[in-house]
């Protein structure tokens, strides 16, 4: 059973969202394997940066599908360990920080995603390993890789923009306290996933109580978002489970990130509580329904955008393959006609075939135009 009880307004609305979760699954029925690989990689990629970018990182999608496609090379994953330094060279080694993060999210959704059934029942084993993977690249934290946390911790609001610092939660101290509240989260929610009605409540109590016990020194708030995915794919609710690869809810949650830690206060008045009937739920219940509005409708903006690219001309693929090898840059036309070879007509041609479906920026005018790839 929940912690809370639902409002009569918040159960109208899951239900509201449950006909938005039959449409959409239902709109997927038959779609290619090659559609479906094309969506999931995009949910993949901007989850992966959302998730690392609200913790400081600074890659952006574009950056990001580079380096997935380069680890990708000849369809398998190639170790991260053989590519980096060419990455590291081809990114700038100030960005080594944010590159070792993203490697990290990306292991753990990859794991996610592929093994979702192993992954069930959910044990602290499963929880610390995930963590492992997270932490495994980043050097300054890998020591803290798969253990709970040995100091205390806190969860801290930056407003870059401001320079504010806030304390959002205060939570859970090390030891004891720490591992008896995993260990009664994790039972919990083996007995209420596939109990409960609203899944969607369940993955918003588990993971709020996962951050407010904040077990581990580091990446808790990104391993507790990969998990929320995980809870979503663990859902006996063949609609939701089913449309869940397909959704970018970290890029949703980056987007309102001032309110998504507002919210997150709300929920516990910055303290941990052992017992969770004390904290209120709600306020996060409501933020990820609406996260999830945003989320589902990317996947019809998103299934245009595919069948936009199945009508272009090879000469304009070869183009876009071109800004696709090189995300850093934003290329003037005599750059693409030296990397491609093709004539310099028939690459402006491509290049406002390609800007005017929105797959490239165009910044600039005359001599000083450049493009850049749109994600």
């Amino acid at each position: 059973m929940l912690s809370f009880l639902p409002g009569t307004k918040l159960e109208m609305e899951m239900k509201m969202l449950q006909g938005l979760f039959v449409e959409s699954h239902k709109s997927l029925e038959g779609i290619s394997s090659e559609e479906a690989r094309y969506l999931n990689r995009f949910a993949f990629i901007s989850n992966i940066g959302a998730s690392t970018r609200i913790e400081n990182a600074v890659l952006t999608d574009q950056e990001i599908e580079w380096i997935d496609t380069t680890l990708r090379a000849d369809g398998k994953i190639t170790a991260f360990e053989e590519k980096k330094q060419y990455i590291l060279d081809k990114l700038s080694k100030d960005r080594e920080k944010s590159v070792e993060e993203v490697m990290g999210c990306r292991q753990v959704l990859t794991t996610i995603y592929m093994q979702v059934r192993e992954l069930f029942p959910l044990s602290e084993t499963v929880i610390r390993g995930l963590h492992y993977d997270l932490l495994r690249y980043f050097s300054e934290a890998s020591g803290h890789a798969g253990g709970y946390k040995t100091a205390p911790n806190n969860v801290v609001y930056h407003n870059h923009e401001t320079g504010e610092k806030r304390v959002v939660l205060d939570p859970a101290p090390p030891g004891i306290v720490t591992e008896t509240a995993m260990s009664d989260l994790v039972r919990w929610y083996n007995n209420t996933i596939h109990e409960h009605p609203w899944p969607l409540l369940v993955a918003t109590e588990f993971v709020f109580r996962f951050l407010a016990i904040h077990p581990f020194q580091d990446g808790n708030g990104r391993l507790g978002r990969a998990l929320f995915i995980l809870c979503l794919l663990h859902s006996e609710d063949p609609y939701l489970s089913s449309i869940t690869p397909y959704l970018a809810i970290d890029r949703h949650i980056e987007q309102s990130s001032s309110l998504y830690y507002s919210v997150l206060h709300q929920c516990s008045g910055g303290k941990f509580e052992a017992d969770p009937g004390k904290y209120h739920f709600e306020p996060l219940a409501w933020f990820f329904a609406r996260i999830f509005e945003s989320s589902v409708a990317d996947i019809a903006f998103y299934r245009e955008r595919y069948e936009t690219l199945q009508k272009l001309s090879t000469s304009a693929l070869t183009v876009l393959d071109c800004f696709k090898s090189r995300p850093e840059k934003r290329l003037k036309v005599g750059d693409i006609v030296k990397e491609t070879g093709l004539p310099r007509r028939t690459v402006q041609y491509a290049l406002k075939t390609l800007s005017g479906q929105k797959l490239l920026h165009l910044l600039g005018k005359g001599a000083a135009s450049r493009y850049q790839l749109v994600f």
